[in-house]
């Protein structure tokens, strides 16, 4: 059982402590009265038996009911017996009177409001009815029994109302805590949930930037090695040498993201190297132009900005490899005041963007639809990643990305990120949306080469 599912009991065990304590100051101050009363003895021994039974009464019946906060039949006997005995020890021996402070909690803890009341306003009148039965009395002597019995009903009415607010606050309280108890069990389950949903996502996107687009670059040279294996032994070799190199960094790079360490491609290397090499491999692989340019002064940036520039390169690469059709292709790294972005252009065929943009919407998160469309925007239609990927990945580092195509003419894809200390953030309700697709405007310059 956790803290806060133990808490609620041992607060009214603990009240209670300090209750038996008052019941048993109080057992021991009226027997004390009692037995130091001008009563016979016989009388006396009478009343203090009596009173004596209350004890055993109260700790087997009363103190059970007590601490469950339940009514049932057991309350109304409970209440009986306490008045049999208190009645029997005061027609003995007035004295006994004082039990009262004892025994009207006890009722108002045992019945419910109305007839605790009840109960308790009876209970004070029993020394004056006594009195009355006994005879003899002088009218001082019955007055004065009066006046006390009925600032005893004012006091009883007051203190059971009291003690019926603390026993309800008290299991109000028992019950919140309970309640927090669930809460907390629900959030932590919650949490473990998202945690482990955020994990796969974070690998299914690795996988997919690194792995799968590696191994769809080696299905593809293989294929052209085996195709000029016979005609051009020399092309072949390179294609091969090529597969090789490119095994080789998907192995360090998976297991970087395994680690959930640096990309090898950014280890050594500042990401202006890491995505001159991007663009090398793209012209070597696919024999398109590849141009890289750097604007503006060259800085160090957060790791994280890094990751995400590196990945929306390399994705968009994969696109412009397998959808384009393009044949150049032009990767711009700007370095502005308080932000840094990427633009990555093709002369390729283009795709409709705000189709693809209704595609991917209609996907959301760990759908299917990263685009169908052929362009350096369009994501891959079999694991649905392209696009929204990208998007994720932008957003978690308060960047935006935007995709600029037309069918005919060419793409333009540009993530921009500021860095003024906003970079690395995680992604929340503040973050900024990423704009997955933008609509084109009327000019043919737009979807062109940048």
């Amino acid at each position: 059982m956790t803290r806060e599912a133990r808490r609620g009991p041992e607060a009214r065990v603990r009240w209670f402590g300090l209750w038996d304590s008052y019941f048993v100051i109080c057992y021991l101050v009226t027997t004390g009265l009692v037995f130091t009363s001008a009563v016979p003895q016989s009388g006396r021994l009478i009343a203090i038996g009596a009173l004596t039974l209350i004890v055993p009464w109260y700790a087997g019946i009363g103190r059970p009911l007590m601490l469950r906060h339940e009514s049932d039949r057991r309350n109304g006997v409970f209440a009986g017996g306490l008045f049999v005995l208190f009645g029997l020890a005061t027609a003995v021996d007035l004295t006994s009177a004082f039990a009262l402070f004892a025994i009207v909690p006890m009722l108002m803890m045992s019945l419910a409001a109305r007839p605790a009341v009840v109960a308790g306003v009876l209970g004070n009148l029993v020394p004056v009815t006594m009195l009355w039965l006994q005879g003899g009395a002088t009218a001082p002597l019955m007055l004065f029994v009066l006046l006390a019995s009925l600032l005893g009903i004012a006091l009883s009415v007051l203190l059971g109302l009291w003690i019926k607010r603390v026993v309800r606050q008290n299991r109000e309280h028992a019950e919140l805590i309970e309640e927090l108890r669930q809460n907390r069990e629900q959030v932590a389950r919650l949490s473990h949930q998202a945690g482990i949903s955020a994990e796969r996502e974070r690998l299914a996107r690795e996988i997919h930037d690194t792995l799968a687009q590696s191994l769809t670059s080696i299905i593809s040279l293989v294929q052209a090695a085996d195709a000029e294996v016979e005609g051009a032994p020399a092309v072949a070799r390179k294609h091969l040498a090529l597969v090789g190199r490119m095994a080789t960094e998907s192995l360090a790079e998976a297991r970087a993201f395994v680690a959930d360490r640096t990309p090898a491609s950014l280890r050594e290397s500042s990401l202006a190297q890491a995505l001159r090499r991007q663009a090398d491999g793209l012209a070597a692989q696919t024999g398109l132009l590849a141009r890289f340019a750097v604007e503006g002064d060259e800085r160090p940036l957060p790791m994280a900005v890094n990751v995400v520039l590196l990945r929306a390169a390399q994705e968009a690469g994969t696109n412009v490899r397998k959808h384009a059709d393009a044949r150049a292709v032009d990767l711009v790294l700007r370095y502005g005041e308080g932000q840094v972005g990427l633009r990555v252009t093709d002369d390729g065929k283009g795709f409709d963007a705000v189709e693809a943009e209704r595609e991917v919407a209609e996907a959301g998160p760990g759908g299917s639809g990263g685009g169908r469309g052929s362009g350096s925007g369009s994501g891959d239609a079999d694991s649905g990643f392209g696009l929204r990927g990208m998007a994720a990945r932008v957003a978690e580092i308060g960047g935006v990305m935007s995709v600029v195509s037309r069918r005919g003419a060419g793409t333009v894809v540009e993530v921009k990120v500021p860095l003024d200390g906003a970079a690395g953030r995680p992604a929340g309700p503040s973050a900024p949306r990423p704009e997955t697709a933008e609509r084109l405007t009327e000019t043919a310059d737009d979807g062109g080469l940048g």
